[in-house]
């Protein structure tokens, strides 16, 4: 860095800032922030996965990874979780993170409204935030990273219209509260709209929700509908179309069409058996690398960031899955 302490003659000084400005010298902000001996500190909140083998813990592991590549710069991770059954407890985590006065925050807007009221607070201590695995449109963030949840229900219903010509269609939604869970809002509204688009006359949807699959009276109830509607296709509009998978071998049920969402374990093995034909895949450890590497160019290096990362939607199926390291 340069300093104007007077020690230098204004002949010597001209001639290095001339050379300055021929070689367009910019001060090495890595080394500035290392002098201060003031790393920056990012926070994570996000929901808690229910097993290691859970979607929620694949994100984290990307944010490690880039955290762990960053360690010569002192940048420091903390991480909050939340259950994803209570909204206490997103407001009792997010109250922590206000008191910890991070330079950054990855943040899962699982709740939008209590994501909605915590987002104001961010604001007023100009602490910046970037979305994960879904958005809330316009609300201050820095960036996006993730899947464009509305194009994702897209191509889910082009899959399925493709699988079944004809026959009717259930949506599940194993989520409580689905007005505050914005993500699988836009799934399903994506989903609907790509056979009111199709016109395909052929088919009825219906929605269902599942809030408690602890409470095993669910598999009866959405039985029921199946039944009743005559319904040949499913859509999960999350990570736990596995919960379908043993509806189905517990009532014997055959010729079902389903998709659903991400490598997670079980969902991968009704893969293999061939019960799931898809899984929509978001790459949810580049997901987490990249939200950390946003943060850090926005924060450390100052520089601008682009608002919407979106990763890709891969469609995974039982004749590619080994292509995926993690399920050989």
């Amino acid at each position: 860095m340069l300093h104007n302490r007077g020690e230098v003659s204004e002949l010597t000084k001209k001639k290095i800032l001339d050379i300055i400005s021929e070689l367009d010298y910019k001060p090495n902000i890595f080394a500035s922030n290392l002098a201060s001996k003031k790393p920056a500190v990012f926070a994570t909140l996000l929901p808690q996965p229910p097993s290691k083998e859970g979607y929620w813990n694949k994100p984290f592991i990307g944010i490690q990874k880039r955290i762990a590549e960053l360690k010569q710069f002192g940048v420091q991770i903390q991480p909050f979780t939340f259950s994803q059954t209570d909204r206490a407890e997103f407001i009792t985590e997010a109250e922590k993170i206000l008191a910890l006065k991070p330079d950054g925050i990855i943040l899962a807007p699982f709740y939008k409204k209590e994501s909605l009221e915590f987002i104001e607070k961010l604001k007023k201590h100009n602490i910046p935030f970037v979305f994960i695995d879904s958005e809330i449109k316009n609300a201050g963030q820095i960036s996006y990273i993730g899947q464009d949840s509305y194009q994702s229900g897209l191509v889910s219903g082009k899959l399925l219209g493709l699988m079944l010509p004809e026959g009717n269609i259930l949506v599940i939604h194993f989520a409580k509260e689905m007005d505050n869970q914005n993500h699988l809002v836009e799934r399903e509204k994506g989903f609907y709209d790509w056979y009111k688009k199709n016109n395909f006359k052929m088919h009825q949807l219906f929605t269902c929700e599942v809030p408690d699959t602890n409470d095993v009276s669910w598999m009866g109830k959405v039985n029921a509908i199946i039944e009743e509607k005559q319904i040949k296709g499913i859509f999960v509009t999350n990570s736990k179309v596995f919960f379908v998978g043993r509806l189905i071998e517990k009532y014997n049920l055959t010729g079902f069409k389903v998709i659903g969402h991400d490598l997670v374990k079980w969902n991968v093995e009704y893969l293999r058996k061939g019960t799931v034909q898809f899984l929509i895949c978001q790459r949810p450890e580049e997901q987490g690398y990249n939200a950390i590497n946003k943060l850090f160019r926005y924060v450390v290096e100052k520089n601008k960031i682009s608002e919407h990362n979106y990763t890709s939607i891969d469609i995974i199926t039982k004749e590619n899955i080994d292509y995926y390291k993690e399920f050989k």
